[in-house]
């Protein structure tokens, strides 16, 4: 006889509630729970769009009753902390999700343990309050050295003496950033570069920007991965630790050359369809 913790013991989610209307009505959520993964190896190259689905996949064959939202495309009740950039490894990610029925955290890391991919790997999990979001107050990341650069440390401090660091971005319009306000810390090892940087309502400084601003472009090039040790959750830190200083949001104009307008759209042969003579 199957224990009252296994799989089939498991309630499956009760159809959503119509309306007088017709209308279905959410499912108010009677749990909800913080999940600590790891994303690496191969599954490091899949996108953050994809990893949600592939989240929703481990959902489903776990057969855990996550609600969903309403509309014309509803989706699971599951929100990622800080989405993570193609190519960079996560060691210690963020995922909120809320269940409709009662189920301890015990039994949803053991379920999601079984469905996990190559590259995925459950840390931990806890349940956390229906009403708690998390917030991230810093990203810890860190770039593998192969052999030691030994002017690391004097690059790292000469980034850390300026007030401005420009750099270019494409997406989602052309436009310069200074990233240098988003930058906290920056420590020089002798197999490793540790960054912690800000993460901010007006945005935060990419890792491998960091990296190229320090004349290290070349090892990213060569195979070198970047790895996010850490997210720092303002609920998890001890009590009156400070966020990041007041940073506006530091935007030079949008470049207008020709070169990066987007393409002109082709001009249509007729205004709409009853626009011409039969």
């Amino acid at each position: 006889m199957a224990s009252d913790t296994s799989l089939s013991a498991i309630q499956r989610p009760s159809p959503p509630l119509l309306s007088e209307g017709g209308k279905a009505e959410s499912v108010p959520p009677l749990c909800k729970f913080r999940v600590r993964f790891r994303k690496a190896g191969d599954l490091r190259l899949v996108s953050h769009h994809d990893l949600m689905h592939v989240c929703e996949r481990m959902f489903r064959r776990a057969d855990l009753p996550i609600p969903v939202t309403q509309g014309f495309n509803p989706r699971p009740r599951m929100w990622f902390a800080l989405s993570l950039a193609l190519g960079v490894a996560g060691l210690n990610e963020v995922l909120e999700f809320e269940l409709s029925h009662l189920i301890s955290a015990e039994e949803v890391q053991r379920l999601l343990t079984w469905q996990c991919p190559p590259g995925l790997e459950i840390l931990s999990v806890r349940a956390i309050d229906v009403k708690m979001s998390a917030r991230v107050r810093r990203a810890l990341c860190r770039l593998p050295l192969l052999q030691p650069i030994d002017d690391l440390r004097e690059r790292g401090e000469t980034f850390l003496s300026r007030t401005e660091c420009w750099v270019e971005r494409a997406r989602p319009q052309p436009r310069r950033i200074n990233i240098r306000p988003f930058v906290h810390e920056l420590h020089a090892h002798a197999d490793r570069l540790d960054m912690a940087l800000w993460i901010t309502p007006n945005g935060a400084a990419r890792p491998e920007e960091i990296v190229a601003a320090l004349g290290l472009k070349e090892l990213l090039d060569n195979g070198a991965v970047i790895e996010r040790t850490d997210l720092e959750v303002y609920d998890e830190l001890p009590p009156g630790t400070e966020g990041p200083p007041l940073i506006r949001a530091a935007i030079e104009e949008i470049s207008t050359s020709d070169k990066d307008l987007p393409p002109e759209r082709p001009t249509a042969i007729m205004d709409n369809p009853m626009s011409f003579d039969s």
